[in-house]
Order: C-alpha cells, then sequence, then structure tokens
C-alpha cells in the first residue's frame, strides 16, 4: 500500500489530512484508523483486497497529517472525512471505521451523505459510552502513550489477544507516538465519553458491526448493547480469539466479512 499513495493536490498539502487512495473495483472501501493507529494500521487488510477501490488516510494530528492544526474532535474527523472524499473524487463508497474511527463514521453517516453504501464498524466506539468510562478511566487512558514503554504495556497487554510478528508491534509503537499532544489526548478526555447515540439513530445505510472476541477495550456485550441498538440496519459478527487490533491480529477475517457485506460491482 506505500507505494499506491496519490498525488497529493495543493489544497490536500495545505489544509487536508494525507491520504492514500488506491483505485480498483468499487465501491470504494473508506478506511478509519484507531486512536493510536494511522493509515498503515490497514495494510494487512488492503493487501488482502486486490483490485478494490481502495482509500486511507492519517487523521487530523497522527502520523503524516500531525503538523494540521486542531482541533482534533471526532466532529472535526468528520468533516475531514467527508473533504478528503471530495478531493480523492470518490462518490460510491462505504466507511470502514475502527474504534475511534468507528464513532468517526457514525458521525459521517449520520449526514446521510451522498454515495454512501453502508459503514463497517470494526471493535467500534459505541454510540453510547460504556459504564466503565469514568473520569478516572479517562484520565488514566490519557496516559497510555505517554512513552514507547507505556504504548508496549497498552499493546501486549490491553489491546491484542494474539501473538503479532515484530514489524507489526513496532509499527503500533510507532504510529502511537507519532502524534500531537492535542491529538492524542484528545479521545480520551473527551470524545471516548461523547454520546452520539442521535447522530447513530440518523444512520440510514445497513451496518455490519466487527467485535473481537476476546476485546477488553470495545468489549462484545458492549457493542451489542450499546451499538446495535442504535443502528436500524445492523448486523453483528463476532471474531473469534481476537482482541481489540482486528486489522492487525485477523485481517483474513475482517476482509471476508468486508467483502460479504460489500462486494465489488
Amino acid at each position: 500500500m506505500r507505494g499506491t499513495r496519490a498525488a497529493m493536490s495543493m489544497t490536500q498539502q495545505t489544509l487536508l489530512p494525507v491520504y492514500d487512495h488506491r483505485p480498483g473495483a468499487g465501491p470504494t472501501l473508506v478506511f478509519l484508523h484507531y486512536w493510536g493507529g494511522s493509515a498503515r494500521t490497514w495494510d494487512l487488510v488492503v493487501d488482502r483486497l486486490a483490485g478494490r477501490d481502495v482509500l486511507t488516510f492519517d487523521f487530523r494530528g497522527w502520523s503524516r497529517s500531525s503538523a494540521l492544526p486542531g482541533p482534533y474532535t471526532l466532529g472535526q474527523l468528520a468533516e475531514d472525512t467527508l473533504a478528503v472524499l471530495a478531493d480523492a473524487g470518490v462518490t460510491d463508497y462505504v466507511l470502514v471505521g475502527h474504534s475511534m474511527g468507528g464513532k468517526v463514521a457514525q458521525l459521517v453517516a449520520a449526514t446521510r451523505p451522498a454515495g454512501l453504501r453502508g459503514i463497517v464498524l470494526v471493535g467500534s466506539g459505541p454510540a453510547k459510552p460504556a459504564a466503565q468510562i469514568t473520569p478516572e478511566y479517562q484520565e488514566a487512558l490519557s496516559h497510555a502513550y505517554d512513552s514507547a514503554d507505556s504504548v508496549t504495556g497498552a499493546r501486549d497487554h490491553i489491546l491484542t489477544a494474539t501473538e503479532l510478528p515484530a514489524s507489526v508491534k513496532a509499527r503500533i509503537v510507532t504510529d502511537a507516538r507519532t502524534v500531537t499532544d492535542a491529538a492524542r489526548t484528545e479521545w480520551p478526555l473527551h470524545g471516548i465519553a461523547q454520546d452520539i447515540t442521535e447522530h447513530t439513530r440518523m444512520v440510514s445505510v445497513p451496518a455490519l458491526v466487527v467485535a473481537g472476541e476476546n476485546d477488553q477495550v470495545e468489549p462484545v456485550d458492549v457493542l451489542r448493547d450499546n451499538l446495535v441498538p442504535y443502528l436500524s440496519q445492523a448486523d453483528f459478527v463476532v471474531v473469534p480469539h481476537t482482541g481489540h487490533l482486528i486489522p492487525l491480529e485477523a485481517p483474513a477475517d475482517l476482509v471476508e466479512a468486508i467483502t460479504a457485506f460489500a462486494p465489488a460491482a
């Protein structure tokens, strides 16, 4: 995927998050990464989608988009998503959002944009925050990526439930540390606790909710109780054995679920 980056327009260079658009069969699969991730979080998934039209990007404040100014709110990330789609000329697409990116996908879909066919919510932040999201939890979470050691601890003991290759493990640490401070703390201190149920109820396209069987961050029961009921058309799939980082832990299973939900036209 790293060699498929589209030439950046002047608009993108100055205002938009950096994105990669690989042309292919539609509808376009638009991937939104998790808190701590980047566009390359999706590489193992995208590599298994040969021939598909695919768009990935680094959220404002993260990775190649780390120089972009705030705000870094969920609302701003949703606006950025629509702006990237317009800049890339994508008019027929499915949003695939992981964790924080799933919550952004819900906000985008709530605006009922033309061309949106459906949404895939992977270990997504739920519409209604879980009971465990207390101020104390948020404060502790805001320090999860303070250092390479803290990221490593979160990766090995909270984020994953399977063993990953060394190169992927190293990438997780690098991505979580390549971020502006304000973007890094926005999600744990604010976005994770934001109740978006009224927005999610406005989503009118089909949805697929994908949960990791052993996800400690967004457990199966939280997604079943705090997300699915607010979607008018939702299927629910549980990926066996995996933790929260489903795109990295079980990319083949995720691709199977995505392509069944959104086959190439």
